[in-house]
């Protein structure tokens, strides 16, 4: 399959899509085109920060480069609306005579649908369509310490939104005044979802207020949003009113508009319970199953995943507890020993900002070995365009510990690998190299950049199941390419991150599902993994404001093993590790029932 970038979906899509075609052009094939070009420029307008990551805001989408997407009830209905009438189209299209790299595209995009169109038939929380850095997750919370405008705009304007020109700035500001306007749509939908009865649990509320409290105590003037503009401006040698119109807009719409909503959310705080899990909310056993769905791309229940999990710490302990063993650790549990082995102080970092710095250097040391390495595990490559930056203080404690995303598909922004340097004890000499790994290279951005050869609405859906499940196996890869031969505590660390991800699986069920406190989560980890408890804690904290995400890391990487172990029985020596590798990848986001069929032609051409 020739995954080529499709002019149709590039620039001027929109006018393409709405020209008079001759009678010839009346095929399937060409119906699926224009149905295809024209979701995709709905998408760039219902969510334009897609355009902006995507470095597509330009020519005839310049517009979208001034806005932001609408987080208010009545912007949300239209989605809704959009998501419907969209669904219904995809499934009119005769689909029998297309070729197979168009059934493809069109399966993946009504697969997208099918699931929003089902998240939004419930009147609270946020439905995630796009695969960025924005909105990637189903939450039944509007504002949480990990989800809204306060978490997710300051950090978009400043790591995507180019300032080169004066138009650029002009943009910046005008996203401003939509940010001011995000935070009070979010507001009023906090208010309603609350008459519903969908209140965060206390300790995320509290936590939530803290932030925000932390956030809107800082003198305006040096609040990120404002030196953002301000320092990139004055690099740029544009003028320096920007500096001072950028405090304006804080000073007289953002900072009111986070006022109303700390006080929406301390309003809540008599109403809030300690239920860590949705089921307590309105339709929460049904809102789980789908998030569940959405989030693994099965069908499994929260049994099955429960139980998954549980076989699978069982089979990853079994291949520690050998290397425990080998470097002197001998007694007691896995988990145990490896919470011995993180309070070794050989494998810690220094406190403070000597620490962080080590931390740096340490990532770039490790993305500077492991790419030498994968021209072993790759026939196709890209370039992992790269910028490893820690995570704004201002929202490090709802944050995870690190997450990562490529750049724009034009060339001009590189991926990010964000890192939550809070507290340099997050962080161990031997599960680093790991994370690396899955947040960068050959982990997210580097999948990431293969999706820029996909029709352009492929590069904006995802599923998280596959992009997740990728990022584990890639970490496998960098295994297998023997980064951890000389290091057999880095191989420990690696392991121990996949039985972390096994311990997802049985702590998102149970939390949602089997009504676990938010401490069973908690010591579930530790106990179960050596997992450290302060990471563990905003772990936790995630499961319980993104259902089912967690569990699709675990799912998809056993998914992507179980296909490659049928390509190897079925292509004997004729299996190629790195053709399969580029099959994976190459096929782009896809949801797990359909991975299979990428792969089934990967294996139909191998044979010849």
């Amino acid at each position: 399959m020739s995954f080529h970038r499709r002019a149709l979906l590039q620039g001027g899509a929109a006018a393409l899509a709405t020209q008079a075609l001759p009678a010839e052009a009346q095929t399937p094939e060409a119906a699926a085109d224009r149905l295809l070009a024209r979701i995709t420029e709905q998408l760039l307008t219902d969510y334009p920060e897609s355009a902006t990551s995507a470095g597509v805001d330009k020519d005839a989408r310049a517009r979208l480069r001034s806005r932001l997407s609408s987080h208010s009830a009545s912007g949300q209905g239209v989605i809704r609306g959009h998501v419907r009438s969209t669904l219904s189209q995809l499934r009119r299209l005769d689909t029998d005579t297309l070729s197979a790299g168009k059934k493809l595209d069109v399966d993946v995009v009504k697969t997208v649908y099918e699931i929003a169109a089902d998240g939004f038939e419930f009147p609270y929380g946020d439905v995630a369509i796009l695969n960025n850095n924005w909105s990637y997750r189903n939450t039944p919370y509007v504002v949480a310490q990990n989800v809204g405008a306060f978490v997710e705009i300051p950090s978009f304007l400043d790591s995507s939104h180019s300032i080169t020109t004066t138009a650029d700035a002009e943009a910046y500001l005008e996203r401003m005044e939509a940010y001011a306007r995000q935070l009070e749509g979010e507001t009023v939908r906090v208010r309603a979802d609350a008459s519903r009865g969908v209140v965060l649990p206390d300790f995320l509320l509290a936590k939530t207020l803290q932030q925000l409290r932390t956030s809107r105590a800082a003198p305006i003037a040096q609040w990120g949003i404002v030196t953002s503009l301000a320092t990139r401006a004055a690099r740029a040698n544009l003028n320096p009113r920007y500096a001072a119109d950028a405090a304006r807009i804080a000073e007289q719409r953002i900072a009111p508009a986070l006022d109303r909503q700390i006080a929406m959310l301390d309003s809540l705080q008599s109403r809030a319970s300690s239920n860590a899990g949705v089921w307590g909310l309105p339709r929460g056993d049904e809102y789980y199953a789908w998030a569940l769905r959405a989030g693994t791309t099965t069908d499994m229940t929260p049994d099955e995943v429960h139980q998954m999990g549980l076989d699978e710490l069982r089979a990853l302990h079994g291949r520690m507890d050998p290397i425990l063993r080998s470097i002197g650790y001998t007694e007691g549990t896995v988990g145990a020993r490896m919470t011995a082995l993180g309070n070794d102080p050989r494998y810690k970092f220094a406190e403070g900002d000597p620490g962080r710095a080590e931390i740096m250097a340490f990532i770039q040391a490790k993305l500077t070995d492991i790419r030498a390495r994968l021209p072993r595990a790759f026939h196709t490559l890209v370039p992992g365009f790269l910028e490893v930056v820690r995570i704004s203080p201002d929202v490090e404690d709802g944050a995870p510990g690190a997450y990562g995303g490529a750049g724009t598909i034009d060339g001009r922004e590189p991926g990010h690998f964000w890192i939550n340097l809070r507290t340099t004890d997050l962080h161990r000499k031997f599960d680093l190299p790991d994370l690396t790994y899955h947040e960068a290279i050959p982990g997210h951005v580097w999948q990431g950049e293969y999706t820029f050869r996909q029709p352009l609405v492929r590069s904006m859906l995802g599923f998280n199941a596959y992009s997740e499940g990728w990022a584990l196996y890639a970490q496998q890869i960098a295994d297998e390419l023997g980064v951890y031969d000389d290091f057999p505590v880095g191989r420990l660390g690696y392991l121990q991150s996949l039985a972390f991800r096994a311990c997802r699986l049985v702590v998102d069920t149970g939390l949602h599902s089997k009504r676990w406190t938010r401490a069973q989560g908690i010591d579930f980890f530790v106990r179960e993994n050596g997992s450290n408890a302060d990471e563990v804690q905003s772990e936790v904290d995630r499961y319980c404001s993104w259902p089912g995400q967690a569990c699709g890391y675990k799912v998809g990487h056993t998914t992507i093993n179980r296909l490659r172990e049928g390509a190897q029985s079925a292509l004997g020596p004729r299996y190629d590790f790195a053709a399969f590798n580029d099959a994976v990848v190459g096929g782009g986001n896809v949801p797990m029932t359909v991975l299979g069929r990428v792969i089934d032609a990967y294996v139909a051409g191998a044979r010849g």
